[in-house]
Parts: structure tokens; C-alpha cells; sequence
């Protein structure tokens, strides 16, 4: 508040960290820090250092509430200063702190940001998959499953099934748990990055991040039924996994892809055929470029694209997503890694995770080498260089042992997919529970 003197300059940030986070921890000490800025606050002529108290308190009160002992006192003190611009919506976010459980970590940087600049209303940007983005209200106590419904509302998707908040810093993509605070998740993540950019930087550095909305989980996916969500989300996040070869496929499908992928660039716009050999890395897959010259590429594509009548480039995409629907490999995510386990596989393998479970992969041939449904995946654990799992029994079972640096990623996938699978499980005994 600026009434006595520091030693050395603070950030912000540092500053509200020293007050707030020994109480995120510590609820003995909550009441102490209502205390002390309200008694700050008494019989206080500085116009700044009012100011910057009732900041803190606006924080403070979004954070967590006080005891049952000092509430009915907090909320006199704000009452009778309800001319002072940020009393009534530190009244509110009191109310909303009472109905929830409290913060875990001390104030993210963009609320510290949008206080000190008297803004109550949060906006976050968020980007989708199809290179557009938006900005999205965000309270202190938004949990990350109240944003996923927020965006998939505002976007007007059928469901928001499957769906998840990734947060995408310099070196690494998480994805952010559904039970969680939106800007404790921020913290956590940003927190984490410092600390090991300090490691090897020394001194504090600023984390830069983008907060991502996508699709996580593969299931109930039909191509066509969500035509917002196919051309927002099932279009630009399968079709990389298309152009870098993951799926098995035959010349005639590949032919007739790269045609619907021509369509959805040029539209109806016949001139542009002199451009195919030269864009040719964007309708092909990338393994299967050689297949063909160039030059009968191009006839072919442009055979198989004349015999698209009446298709619109929005048709084309959804046509696109119903070839690839057939597939078994379609909504896989990938992971390249080196096994260590089987003598009989190549080094090198392909991990695709999806809801039927965990399917490894020949990368060259693109055979299946073995197949692990969800249900016979006993266990799995990762580290920054490995991902481990078990199949059939946690006694007898085998084990597979990978070298990775995505072994979070596995991970969290995989026990994304497994949740989802029990829950259905349990739902369906539930039902036939009911019949019976």
C-alpha cells in the first residue's frame, strides 16, 4: 500500500505473493490478512495507499472468505464504505467466495494486471484449432469446467463432450484438469516454467503462454452432425495427422482426399490447377509424395476433383472427415518413441491412443504390431524421459517400456480415456441395473 518503505523493489506480483500465499496455505491465516488490510485501511487519509488497499481487498476477497467469526465484520466494513468504487464488487466476489472452495495459489499476474488498471471484469484470450481466436470472461472463481461450457456454448457446438483447455507454453502443451480454478491451472503452469527457466537462466523471467481449446477425447465423433465442431476443431486437428503419413491408406483414397483438400483451399476456382504440383505437401501424405510424379498427381487430382459436383469448399470438409471416419486411426493422437521391451519390435514404434485403447504401430510399414484395448491396461506411469505400462495383470502382466520426452502427455491421455471408459461402464451397469 505503499505506507512504509521497502528495502528493495518488488514486483507487484512478489508483493501479493508474500501476503496471499502463506494463507492459500495456512487457513489460520486468512482472517490475519482480512485483519490487516482492513485495519490498514481505518482512519487512512493516503488516497494511494487506499487505493492499493482496496485492490488487495478486491483479491483478498475473491481468494477466500474469512471465518464465520469475522465475516459478519468484513461485510459491516464493506457496508458502510459502499461509495468507494470497488466496495460493492468486493461484497460480491465475498458472496461467491462463501459458495465455493477456496483458491490454492495466491493471484494469477492477469488479475493482478486487470485490478491495477480497476477493471472487475477478467477477459481471457483463447485460441482454436482453425488459427481463429476469441476473448472470454473469466472470474476469479471460474473452474476450468465452467469455461469448457462457456466456449462451447458461445461457439453453439452440439455437445461439449470431449472437449479440454490446453495451455501451451514454450516447451510444453498441458492440458488442464476440469476440477481446477482456470487461473489457479495458469499459475501452476507458469509457476512451474519459471522455476525451471531460472534453473538455467538465474533471476526471474516472464513465462509467455496461449490458453487453447480443442478436442481431447475421440468419441461420439460423426462427421456432419456438428458442423461447427467439424470445421473449428475435427478438421484442423486431423488433417496434419493425414499429411504426416499416420494412416494407412490407398492410392485411390489419397487421390480422392487430396482432391477434397483442393477444394477446401481453391473453392470452385478451376484456375488454379497450375498450382497443384507446387502444393502438393498440403494434399498429400507426406510418406506417399513419391508414389507418383508430380505431373500424375496433378491428372489424378484433377480427374477426381471435376467429378465433385455441386460441392461447396464447407462440403468438401466435411467430406474429407467422413473418409477419414473409417479408418481405424481416426482421433488417435501419435507419439514416435523408442521401445525397450519387445526384442521382435523395431526400435522406433508409433503409440496411437484413442478410446479403443492402445494400438502400436510399425511407423514405416504401418502395421499393427499389437493392440491393448483400455480394459486389459493394468497400469502406466511416466517421467520426463520414459512412459511404463502394464498389460493384463498387475503380477503377470507385461510390461512396455518407452523412452519419450511426451511421457506426461501419454499419460494424461491415456488416464483421460481410461476415466472415460468407467464412467461409461458404471453408467451402463446402472442401466441395465434399472431394467432388470
Amino acid at each position: 500500500m505503499g505506507d512504509y518503505p521497502t528495502r528493495q523493489i518488488q514486483s507487484p506480483l512478489e508483493l501479493t505473493d508474500q501476503i496471499f500465499e502463506p494463507a492459500t496455505q495456512n487457513e489460520a491465516l486468512r482472517d490475519e490478512i482480512y485483519c490487516q488490510i482492513m485495519k490498514q485501511m481505518t482512519s487512512n487519509n493516503n488516497r494511494h495507499s487506499m487505493d492499493q488497499g482496496w485492490q488487495l481487498l478486491w483479491l483478498c476477497c475473491g481468494l477466500f472468505p474469512p471465518s464465520n467469526s469475522l465475516l459478519k465484520h468484513a461485510q459491516r466494513f464493506l457496508d458502510t464504505r459502499r461509495r468507494e468504487p470497488l466496495a460493492p464488487d468486493c461484497l460480491r466476489r465475498l458472496q461467491g467466495a462463501l459458495r465455493m472452495e477456496p483458491r490454492k495459489l495466491p493471484p494469477h499476474q492477469v488479475e493482478l494486471d486487470a485490478i491495477q488498471q480497476n477493471r472487475v471484469k477478467i477477459f481471457h484470450k483463447v485460441f482454436f484449432p482453425n488459427d481463429t481466436e476469441e476473448s472470454f470472461e473469466v472470474a476469479t472463481n471460474t473452474k476450468i469446467r465452467d469455461l469448457i461450457k462457456i466456449i462451447a456454448s458461445n461457439l453453439g457446438l452440439i455437445s461439449d463432450d470431449g472437449f479440454s483447455i490446453f495451455v501451451k507454453t514454450q516447451d510444453k502443451v498441458l492440458s488442464l484438469s476440469e476440477a481446477d480454478y482456470f487461473f489457479d491451472s495458469l499459475r501452476q503452469i507458469t509457476d512451474w516454467s519459471r522455476k525451471t527457466k531460472m534453473v538455467k537462466d538465474g533471476g526471474p523471467v516472464n513465462i509467455p503462454y496461449q490458453v487453447y481449446f480443442m478436442r481431447k477425447l475421440w468419441f461420439n465423433v460423426i462427421p456432419g452432425r456438428d458442423q461447427e465442431a467439424d470445421r473449428i476443431f475435427h478438421y484442423p486437428q486431423e488433417l496434419p495427422k493425414y499429411l504426416r503419413g499416420y494412416h494407412r491408406c490407398t492410392k485411390e483414397e489419397m487421390v480422392q482426399l487430396a482432391a477434397l483438400l483442393f477444394r477446401v483451399k481453391v473453392g470452385d476456382d478451376k484456375t488454379q490447377f497450375v498450382m497443384i504440383t507446387k502444393m502438393l505437401k498440403e494434399l498429400v501424405p507426406n510418406d506417399q509424395l513419391k508414389a507418383m510424379s508430380a505431373e500424375d498427381w496433378k491428372k489424378n487430382i484433377v480427374a477426381a476433383y471435376n467429378k465433385q459436383a455441386n460441392m461447396t469448399a464447407e462440403d468438401a470438409i466435411v467430406a474429407f472427415l467422413k473418409v477419414i471416419f473409417k479408418w481405424p486411426t481416426f482421433g488417435c493422437a501419435f507419439f514416435e518413441v523408442k521401445q525397450t521391451s519387445e526384442p521382435n519390435f523395431p526400435d522406433i514404434v508409433r503409440l496411437a491412443i484413442s478410446k479403443q485403447g492402445v494400438t502400436i504401430i510399425h511407423p514405416k510399414t504401418k502395421d499393427v504390431l499389437a493392440r491393448h484395448p483400455l480394459n486389459v491396461i493394468a497400469s502406466w506411469c511416466s517421467g520426463s524421459t520414459y512412459f511404463h505400462m502394464t498389460v493384463g495383470s498387475l503380477v503377470k502382466g507385461n510390461k512396455i517400456l518407452c523412452e519419450t520426452s511426451l511421457g506426461y502427455k501419454i499419460d494424461d491421455l491415456l488416464t483421460s480415456y481410461v476415466n472415460m471408459y468407467l464412467n461409461e461402464t458404471r453408467a451402463q451397469r446402472t442401466r441395465n441395473q434399472r431394467f432388470n
